[in-house]
């Protein structure tokens, strides 16, 4: 992964991390070609929020993940799931030596240039590279107040301008050169429920709060913006998929 101080942050919130980041839609693997004897990678799998689907389906799983706290996590909470220390520009495994690559709310952190021939390397011929991510579900209505939301969106793309002008992630795999099949977006729906620490907890575990100094005083602010209650947020969960040459 890039060395950036963002990303890098995510290894202080690993508990906050774990109890409020949403999990992602079993049935968006059903549209994979991989079988259930199938030898899978998930990359950057902080503390392990699709490792633990990936291990319900698949025989052979390992995890990798750079940073210390993230991975301790993931090894309690996904047990037996070989995980190693490692990331997307350097993974620790052979050549050839998985069918499937997954990466779950981490493909933006890497650098692709580096990251995509090393994907490629580890998968056999045919093999699937998989990416995943969460976001908000913008045509349903949310029960967020909109002051809420409208300051957590103003923080979220001060944070995030530097990824703004990035080619869309399908054209940079159709370009590389390394992929003979990549998809068009495929999405499910599905609702975060929340209570209002939970909610608040979540804020503290994303890198554009995590970072910062004053992060404790953005939430305080937030906070006070938020009543009390049970929140069902709703997400949607995309996946795009390309097949190794």
């Amino acid at each position: 992964m890039a060395d950036d101080r963002r990303e890098l942050s995510f290894d202080r919130v690993a508990d906050e991390y774990e109890r409020t980041r949403p999990s992602y839609p079993p049935a968006l693997l059903d549209r994979l070609a991989l079988g259930a004897d199938a030898a899978v990678l998930d990359l950057g799998a902080g503390t392990g929020k699709l490792t633990r689907l990936l291990a319900a389906r698949y025989r052979d799983v390992t995890a990798v993940e750079p940073l210390a706290n993230m991975r301790a996590m993931l090894e309690r909470v996904v047990p037996g799931v070989r995980a190693l220390a490692g990331s997307a520009e350097r993974i620790p495994l052979d050549a050839a030596s998985v069918d499937g690559v997954f990466v779950a709310q981490a493909f933006h952190w890497f650098d692709k240039s580096v990251a995509l021939p090393e994907i490629a390397r580890v998968l056999r011929p045919g093999g699937v590279l998989a990416v995943l991510w969460n976001g908000p579900d913008d045509d349903r209505p949310s029960p967020l107040p909109a002051a809420f939301r409208a300051e957590v969106e103003a923080l979220h793309d001060a944070a995030f301008q530097r990824w703004q002008d990035e080619p869309a992630w399908e054209e940079l795999l159709s370009t590389s050169g390394l992929f003979s099949e990549v998809s068009e977006r495929v999405e499910e729906c599905h609702d975060h429920v929340l209570d209002r620490d939970g909610v608040l907890d979540n804020l503290r575990s994303v890198s554009w709060i995590a970072s910062r100094e004053d992060g404790e005083e953005v939430v305080a602010r937030l906070a006070a913006l938020l009543p009390n209650g049970t929140y069902a947020i709703p997400n949607r969960a995309t996946l795009i998929w390309a097949t190794t040459r």
